[in-house]
């Protein structure tokens, strides 16, 4: 097909970005309204008809989930999709245990089946369990309304300039010197309607947005190949994400450009697609000790990994056993004070931070989110947690973590948005890296390994840059550090001032069984950490 004629038909399905049971749609249907009232009416049947059946507690989620995605490849359209996925979703405590279930069809026929059939659960599942379920007080907030402060709804524009942004994104990074760049585009609407026993309706609206690409350079003279993938951050915003803001932008050492709340794709491509060609011809790392420069591009899945997920209380107690989801970060050490890092590192999780994935006015139990410390001044004091496990911390306030990527899908404790506060005295990268005499500068995420407990993990990066002498003495490849998790921060050093606070973010993070994907930020400012061990990738093993 011709690249005109596939534009002018580029707003039907192709395959594949989709939630179980979704159906292909036109992107024109994505923004048809849905009427608050209905879903209202609808809710209220199903409290009543839990009431009538002897539930304690319940609650309702009435979804509609959209996706689009766009996949490309230099001047070729791989595929378009459009999804559609709605229903409603229905949890019961009954004789104090949960029952779930759900239905795709959203009229009262369909939630009367539904709701007995989450009655029917509980009941089974009381007959076995041994202590009953313990939910956090939670007000009813009444009729409430949340949305994502977007300037321009993403789904609103046409599939054909979403398309063309894509095309001359690949075609700057051809013209600049890569081989080859697939670029993506993903957009997620949540339209999700919340209603509980405890006298809550809450309609949330929340999107998100993520445009990455990878930019490939050969040489091929000897066959050897680089990447170098897209420095963007996904974020909680509408199409204003792409603007270019040039005020956003910070330059950094290296030459580096580090993006904030707006992205210039076109211009991260062509230096994408020359730093891969750089990265051809760069010497390999020595391994050894270095003080360790980390761009929140890169530290921010250090922060997902080795921070975010261990203090997951559930993963804490063992729940997530069974899918690689254990912690080192265990309750007594809370108790006993644990020295989590240097006094300089300060964790914080937070559900409400402007722009990030995880932005929301109330998680998924009706909670309205927050912000709280789990690491203060090096020390662990804290942990994320739902309605039902709070009080295992000695708390009476949920923490708003639950979250549930679909109608159909149980909710449960997921990440907030776990981030590193900004160091308090002033600080540039550029003053940074002037103090450091031996050094690796890291930009990007990279290939990563972690064991189960997220004690033990290693860590690459996109472009890395040797530091001798507080000065940047050019790029060096196959680099790696290597980190136990709290040796790695007690070794934090220095962290730059809130101007250079960006964040990071992970778009499909998964967990649970059956699994589930969210989507979460973390922020952090340029950091540096002394003596850290970093090998070479590349180097031969015998």
């Amino acid at each position: 097909m011709q690249r005109r004629q596939f534009l002018s038909l580029s707003g039907l399905g192709l395959a594949g970005f989709m939630l179980p049971n979704a159906q292909l749609i036109a992107a024109e249907e994505l923004l048809a309204p849905a009427d608050v009232a209905k879903k209202k009416l609808l809710a209220d049947t199903v409290l009543a008809l839990a009431k009538q059946g002897g539930a304690s507690y319940c609650d309702v989620r009435i979804g509609r989930y959209l996706n689009q995605a766009i996949v490309t490849r230099e001047d070729r359209v791989q595929n378009v999709t459009n999804s559609e996925s709605a229903g409603v979703g229905i949890r019961v405590i009954v004789n104090g245990a949960w029952g779930f279930a759900a239905s795709n069809q959203s009229t009262a026929q369909g939630v009367a089946a539904a709701v007995a059939q989450a009655l029917a659960i509980a009941r089974a599942n009381a007959k076995i369990q041994t202590k009953p379920v313990q939910l956090a007080p939670t007000p009813g907030v009444g009729e409430v309304q949340w949305k994502t402060p977007i300037r321009q709804n993403a789904m609103a524009v046409p599939v054909k300039d979403k398309v063309e942004l894509l095309l001359s994104i690949n075609a700057a990074a051809i013209n600049a010197g890569a081989n080859f760049i697939n670029s993506q585009l993903f957009l997620v609407n949540e339209q999700k309607y919340f209603a509980s026993s405890d006298g809550s309706w809450i309609d949330q609206d929340v999107h998100r947005i993520w445009l990455p690409f990878t930019a490939t350079a050969i040489d091929k003279a000897s066959g050897k190949f680089r990447t170098r993938a897209g420095l963007s951050a996904p974020a909680g915003m509408g199409w204003e994400f792409l603007d270019g803001n040039a005020a956003d932008k910070h330059q950094l050492p290296g030459g580096v450009v580090g993006y904030g709340h707006s992205y210039d794709p076109v211009e991260d491509a062509i230096a994408a697609a020359r730093q891969a060609r750089a990265k051809l011809s760069a010497p390999s790392v020595k391994p050894g000790k270095y003080d360790l420069v980390l761009d929140p591009s890169n530290l921010f899945l250090t922060i997902h990994e080795n921070v975010g997920h261990p203090l997951e209380l559930d993963r804490v107690l063992g729940y997530e056993a069974n899918y690689a989801g254990t912690s080192f970060a265990t309750l007594d050490k809370r108790d006993a004070g644990f020295r989590w890092g240097s006094d300089i590192v300060n964790f914080t999780a937070d559900k409400t931070a402007p722009y990030s994935l995880g932005a929301v006015g109330y998680d998924d139990e009706g909670v309205k989110t927050r912000k709280w410390d789990l690491v203060k001044d090096g020390v662990l004091v804290n942990y994320q947690a739902t309605r039902d496990e709070v009080h295992i911390l000695g708390e009476n306030a949920s923490h708003g973590c639950s979250y549930a990527d679909s109608w159909k899908s149980v909710q449960f404790q997921r990440m907030a948005n776990v981030s590193l506060a900004p160091g308090k005295a002033p600080l540039t990268p550029a003053q940074m890296v002037k103090d450091v005499a031996n050094g690796i500068y890291i930009h990007g995420r990279g290939s990563y390994s972690i064991d189960q407990q997220r004690y033990n993990a290693q860590f690459g990066g996109q472009l890395c840059y040797q530091i001798k002498n507080g000065e940047i003495a050019g790029m060096v490849e196959d680099a790696a550090y290597q980190i136990r998790t709290p040796e790695f921060w007690n070794a934090c050093a220095a962290i730059c001032d809130e101007r250079d606070f960006r964040m990071g973010g992970s778009f499909f993070d998964g967990k649970g069984q059956p699994g589930q994907v969210s989507a979460v930020s973390h922020g952090s400012a340029t950091t540096r950490f002394n003596g850290v061990n970093i090998i070479n990738t590349a180097r031969s093993l015998g």
